[in-house]
């Protein structure tokens, strides 16, 4: 082990957050390639997490779509169920660079004392020590707090896939740099100028920033497990639990999903939810959200109960209006009242579900936290265990990427 031990190199990790989003990924990314290119004779391999387990890359659909287009394997990438950062630490060969978030869950509290660096977009929740780099920056993306940070580097580190990840990061999550939306700084659009002088191919914003957005919304190629599970969350009642997912195709096309009702009653089977709601939002040519319901539960007076409660409901009142369904086991509806998202509603079904504390009581997040829908939908944390893997593994995995080799297919 000892002299193993000298063969090893310090493992310099960029993290992003737990809901990986575009913003965590490509930031994680881009911050590790001008790490790797920039640090003088690095005793450290720069390794960009994404902070997910690697089945769960498939519902960042936006993600996958801005990587595949800059030629970005997805087999190149190193995923969070793939590396064992706590054994990593505890061997004294962890540095760590969070970005897109400052504050790790409590789960991985006993590695905060290898954070070297942050670079984060919210307001600071802690302070942190001394040694530690901090960015903290209100601005749209964190991506361009990244690209502030190579612009400032060396001229020539920036290449064109790593710039039109940064491009196409920055648009999406400045909403195409629109003042109305309320996300734009300065900054922001500085960054997204700068991208575009020195790389004029890039393709324009517009076209951009609407391939981003359909992306990010396209469900075409998951199952109906994985389209409940990208966003999800579980309200605990009285001796049961309600799933309650948001689906992103309108409800007649879900309920038309061949073998439907089976993978609904596994789906809650395997996970042991009484029942589910799935509340779908869809949107029209001139990008005018509409919401549609399905209360799903083969106990009818459970069903029965949660459809009376949001029929019912006036704080928000949700205008229902019943729709045909297939199965007498779902129950559907037209929401009339587009802007009482799933937080709106959370409380209607919290209520309805009884037992202790349900006036303010339990919601888990479930799962891969959900891509974050510019504010459509709620973010949500994700503690996750990981087996481990020898540092000389990803070593030599990052070393083959670099080399323009195949990765080893990942284990």
């Amino acid at each position: 082990w000892g002299r193993r031990r000298r063969r090893c190199r310090e493992i310099h990790v960029v993290l992003g957050n737990e809901a990986c989003d575009l913003d965590s990924a490509v930031s994680a990314l881009a911050l590790a390639f001008f790490l790797a290119k920039t640090s003088p004779a690095p005793k450290a391999a720069f390794i960009p997490v994404l902070n997910i387990p690697r089945a769960d890359f498939a519902l960042r659909s936006e993600t996958t779509f801005l990587l595949r287009a800059q030629g970005i394997p997805a087999a190149s990438l190193i995923f969070r169920d793939e590396i064992d950062l706590g054994g990593l630490h505890r061997a004294g060969l962890l540095s760590l660079t969070l970005v897109d978030h400052h504050v790790l869950p409590g789960a991985d509290a006993a590695l905060e004392e290898a954070v070297v660096e942050v670079l984060d977009h919210r307001p600071l929740e802690r302070e942190r020590a001394a040694g530690c780099q901090v960015t903290a920056e209100p601005v749209g993306s964190c991506a361009t707090l990244v690209m502030e940070r190579i612009a400032q580097g060396p001229p020539g580190v920036l290449d064109r896939p790593t710039a039109a990840l940064l491009h196409g990061t920055i648009l999406l999550d400045c909403v195409n740099l629109s003042p109305a939306a309320g996300k734009v700084t300065p900054r922001d659009v500085a960054c997204v100028s700068l991208l575009e002088a020195r790389f004029p191919e890039l393709p324009a914003r517009d076209a951009v920033f609407e391939a981003l957005q359909a992306a990010k919304f396209d469900v075409s190629g998951l199952t109906t497990e994985q389209m409940l599970r990208k966003d999800l969350k579980a309200l605990s009642g009285d001796e049961l639990v309600l799933a309650v997912s948001a689906i992103y195709v309108d409800l007649e096309t879900f309920l038309r999903r061949p073998g439907l009702l089976q993978d609904l009653d596994a789906f809650c089977q395997a996970r042991g939810y009484a029942g589910l709601v799935a509340m779908t939002i869809s949107f029209n040519e001139h990008n005018e959200a509409s919401r549609q319901l399905a209360v799903y539960s083969r106990r009818e007076p459970l069903r029965s109960a949660v459809c009376r409660a949001l029929e019912e409901a006036s704080a928000p009142s949700l205008q229902l209006q019943p729709l045909p369904s297939p199965w007498s086991c779902v129950g559907a509806y037209a929401q009339g009242n587009a802007l009482a998202s799933r937080k709106k509603v959370l409380p209607i079904l919290r209520a309805a579900l009884g037992g202790p504390g349900a006036a303010g009581g339990p919601e888990e997040d479930v799962g891969p936290p959900p891509t974050p829908m510019n504010s459509l939908v709620e973010d949500c944390p994700l503690a996750q265990a990981v087996p481990p893997l020898c540092p000389q593994d990803v070593l030599e995995r990052v070393s083959r990427i670099a080399a323009g080799q195949p990765p080893a297919s990942p284990k």
